[in-house]
């Protein structure tokens, strides 16, 4: 079979799209070097798949002291970071202006083992956007989520079990709303389990945590963007933000503005997401922050990805090189060229947005 020659349209996808977590961070590295910024790695204990280093990379752009900060972040839920980069990748690639007293902050995968691994979590089993829980307790799990855990984390390694069957006897016996908000919501009780919160704060979270308080806590304005895949319509983006931000946030973002609410759309409440810390961090400024989040597929395709990728991490041997990794890869970041040109497309509109509002 003859090789198919690659068209100038994937090829251009491609260079901003990376295979996987070391080319991303190559990439951005060079490319942020080469346009100015300053750099800094944090550096993570957990290790790659074969003993790599790994790394949370920032690039900083403008004023050392901003008044006024735009901070981009990707790659919180590891595998989610594929676009993420490609966004920030672009970006670099056409570097907007900034006023005198602002910063561009652009953090590279603050999930590194995830990403490296194909994973969603980090080396803990550990959700990050479940990890900054707002009381500070490291405790708890919904009752539904309790019940359903033999359904959700089989403790058997990948295998066929009528997984589709079954969650529609869950969805008919609980309801749909209550489901989605019970399992996705995240949990601390079950360490192995899918959406755990884990019983402290994170390495990552803890190091990208001191980071901010220590360049950013002072900024009197800032737009926070953290880009997300895998919940909702499929090449569409939603912007995820607290309720009480709904209606100012639809006037400078449009229509793809969702709160953050499980009865409407396709987003579920979480305890402990990044926006938590965020709102701490920022104390001379009620930030704005938005959740990018691209659809891929549909919940209950997502779902079963990462149920059988996780029972790989467990019960199997973890490698890379299984179809529970291809196929949470592909759920996660699709290689439809369509889907990938439209990400890149609105991660770069929402930025722009972003920059006006500066």
């Amino acid at each position: 079979m003859p090789f198919a020659i690659e068209s100038g349209r994937m090829k251009s996808l491609n260079s901003y799209f990376s295979p996987d977590y070391f080319i991303a961070r190559t990439r951005f590295r060079e490319s942020a070097a080469n346009r100015g910024a300053r750099l800094q790695a944090l550096p993570m204990t957990a290790k790659g798949p074969n003993g790599e280093e790994l790394t949370i990379d920032i690039a900083w752009f403008g004023s050392e002291s901003p008044r006024q900060v735009l901070l981009h972040s990707s790659g919180l839920h590891g595998i989610e970071g594929f676009a993420g980069s490609a966004i920030q990748l672009q970006l670099l690639d056409k570097l907007p202006p900034l006023p005198a007293d602002a910063a561009l902050v652009v953090v590279h995968i603050l999930n590194p083992y995830g990403m490296s691994w194909l994973r969603r979590v980090n080396e803990n089993n550990v959700d990050l956007n479940r990890n900054f829980p707002s009381t500070g307790s490291y405790a708890g799990a919904p009752p539904t989520y309790a019940s359903l855990d033999p359904f959700l984390n089989p403790r058997s390694r990948p295998a066929y079990d009528f997984f589709f069957s079954k969650a529609a006897c869950y969805v008919f016996r609980y309801g749909l709303t209550p489901v989605k908000q019970a399992v996705a919501g995240g949990q601390y009780e079950f360490p192995d389990g899918l959406f755990f919160g884990g019983k402290q704060l994170e390495e990552g979270p803890r190091k990208y945590d001191a980071f901010l308080n220590e360049r950013l806590a002072l900024s009197q304005k800032a737009i926070v963007i953290d880009v997300h895949t895998g919940l909702g319509e499929f090449a569409e983006d939603s912007l995820l933000v607290e309720s009480h931000d709904y209606g100012r946030l639809r006037d400078i973002f449009g229509k793809r503005v969702t709160a953050l609410d499980p009865d409407q759309g396709s987003a579920y409440r979480i305890d402990g997401g990044l926006q938590s810390m965020i709102f701490r961090v920022f104390s001379k400024t009620r930030p704005t922050f938005v959740g990018q989040e691209f659809g891929t597929y549909s919940n209950i395709k997502v779902l079963h990805a990462l149920r059988e990728e996780n029972r790989w991490h467990h019960y199997g041997n973890g490698d890379l090189d299984h179809s529970t990794k291809h196929t949470l890869k592909e759920t996660f970041c699709p290689e439809d060229e369509s889907w990938r040109e439209a990400v890149l497309k609105r991660g770069q509109d929402v930025v722009e947005r972003a920059l006006e509002e500066l």
